[in-house]
């Protein structure tokens, strides 16, 4: 189920807990942090194309920085970022949906597609205007994202077209920049960064999971053998929680003390 998106300032809603006799310490604490995850709303550089899945932001290279915005109409613009520390690119937080898209590979093929707030495609036709009014996918939907070789982080938006979004100053005195998708080279005004949800970041669940797989406490350890622990027993347990083990050491200790007790 996809949650709402939320931004930075918003009022947490706690939600409330529904508890179950039987489950033991360790369903509990998985339980837990799998809820956790799913509540990182927090936002985080996509490193690589790999990483690119669910709510994202496109940071243009403009000064200030701004993201690629879409209103209702499907108008494609340019808004500047609130939510940014001194700046800095990698900090940027969405503080509006219309800058948030949802990213997703089309099965079968490399290309990716991005749907608005609105639930449009992103778009660029022939002329390198961008628009989200298609509720379909079709070649002028699609794009191919590279991997800037000068810039970690940093991506190339390409058309199949071989065309890249690119940044224009404004032909209007004043004016905000303006995106296009009419470049044929490479540089500076092609490059963007692509902020994302955390709990997206394939790498980012797997070593939040692993770190809270890893971190189980004493008495937890004692609630699911039954009794007081020996310290060679708690750290027996811990290292088999690391390895994957988990459940099959806790049964041999489990089948200890029942031996200790009756024999």
């Amino acid at each position: 189920m996809v949650k709402p998106l939320t931004f930075k300032g918003d009022k947490k809603v706690k939600k409330r807990k529904r508890t179950e006799g039987g489950d033991d310490a360790a369903r509990s604490k998985s339980a837990k942090t799998e809820e956790e995850l799913q509540d990182d709303d927090s936002w985080l550089n996509a490193d690589v194309i790999t990483d690119i899945s669910g709510p994202i932001m496109f940071v243009l290279p403009t000064s200030p920085p701004s993201a690629l915005s879409c209103d209702a109409t499907g108008k494609v613009f340019t808004i500047p970022i609130e939510n940014i520390v001194d700046g800095n690119p990698t900090s940027a937080e969405p503080h509006d949906v219309r800058q948030v898209w949802v990213a997703n590979k089309i099965a079968g093929t490399e290309h990716f597609r991005f749907k608005s707030s609105h639930g449009k495609y992103l778009s660029c036709d022939k002329y390198g205007i961008f628009s989200a009014t298609s509720e379909a996918v079709s070649p002028l939907e699609s794009f191919i994202l590279v991997e800037d070789p000068e810039t970690s982080g940093s991506f190339q938006v390409q058309t199949l077209r071989e065309t890249y979004l690119t940044v224009k100053p404004s032909a209007k005195p004043n004016g905000p920049p303006e995106v296009r998708g009419d470049a044929t080279e490479t540089g500076p005004e092609t490059t963007v960064r692509i902020r994302m949800q955390a709990r997206f970041k394939p790498k980012n669940k797997a070593e939040k999971a692993e770190r809270a797989i890893q971190k189980i406490s004493r008495a937890e350890l004692e609630s699911a053998v039954g009794r007081r622990l020996e310290e060679d027993e708690a750290k027996r347990l811990k290292k088999a929680r690391r390895e994957g083990n988990y459940h099959e050491v806790l049964l041999d200790i489990k089948v200890k003390n029942k031996h200790d007790k009756y024999g």
